[in-house]
């Protein structure tokens, strides 16, 4: 029986995920910040539950080391974040701080504590939550873009050192999720010079094309379980055409065209 490895598994894609990977008899290590207010995964058979905040440093390792030696671990799925979303201008040093060490660095060191583990069986699979926004950009997004960008980059970029050990590395990118986009997972930033902009960008966004969480959840197990070389999967039909027209015309055709479809006409 195989374990995965799970961050941010309280809600949405996490959750959904752990939940499909228990049902398909696979062991779950589901972390969170706040495990003791699950009252859902704790009940599921061969599921536990970890705390971790992914900017704690501190708690990453101890988290690891007792995920480690509780059992073998296969697979981290690298789940933990949330959208920053507003202007440049409005964020606060710590909110851009908190985005960054949550989205990116808490990614980065995860894998870091778990490279050696993988490394010395000479197997393994990191899995990371990026979004349709590490493949292309959407106004009043750009510190939520950074993050993803360059979870993207790293992760192709880690994907040959990695490959050395035998060791694979693979992105997740959906567009909208049903159950987060608006909620938990969202944290707008105002400012009255961009609130008319804002306002454009929120409405013209239809929950009508986004995907379930449990739609996104099969894709993280079809990029678990393929055995393909093959490090990203863009995820939901939202984000599949869209990446597929900025493929189709190119990144400045596209660029305009996305700019002009939020701000002057349809919908996402």
């Amino acid at each position: 029986m195989k374990t995965i490895f799970i961050t941010g598994a309280s809600t949405g894609l996490g959750n959904a995920t752990a939940k499909l990977f228990q049902a398909k008899g696979w062991n779950v290590i589901a972390t969170m910040r706040n495990p003791e207010k699950d009252n859902e995964l704790q009940q599921l058979k061969n599921i536990t539950l970890l705390p971790l905040d992914v900017t704690d440093i501190n708690q990453i390792n101890k988290t690891v080391q007792a995920a480690l030696d509780f059992t073998d671990v296969d697979i981290v799925f690298n789940n933990a974040g949330y959208g920053l979303i507003g202007p440049m201008e409005a964020y606060t040093d710590e909110q851009i701080t908190k985005q960054l060490n949550t989205n990116l660095l808490g990614v980065m060191r995860v894998t870091q504590a778990f490279i050696p583990y993988f490394r010395e069986r000479k197997k393994g699979l990191f899995i990371t939550t990026t979004s349709m926004g590490g493949l292309l950009s959407f106004p009043l997004s750009s510190i939520y873009h950074a993050t993803k960008w360059a979870l993207e980059g790293w992760s192709e970029s880690m994907s040959f050192e990695l490959g050395l050990f035998n060791i694979g590395i693979k992105t997740v990118a959906p567009g909208g999720i049903i159950t987060d986009f608006a909620g938990r997972s969202l944290e707008p930033v105002n400012h009255p010079a961009y609130d008319a902009a804002l306002q454009k960008l929120f409405a013209l966004f239809n929950e009508d094309n986004f995907s379930t969480a449990e739609q996104i959840a099969e894709v993280v197990y079809e990029a678990a379980t393929d055995g393909k070389d093959k490090v990203r999967y863009v995820a939901g039909e939202d984000a599949n055409r869209l990446y597929n027209r900025r493929l189709e015309i190119g990144t400045e055709a596209f660029r305009k065209e996305l700019g002009h479809m939020i701000f002057e006409q349809g919908n996402i």
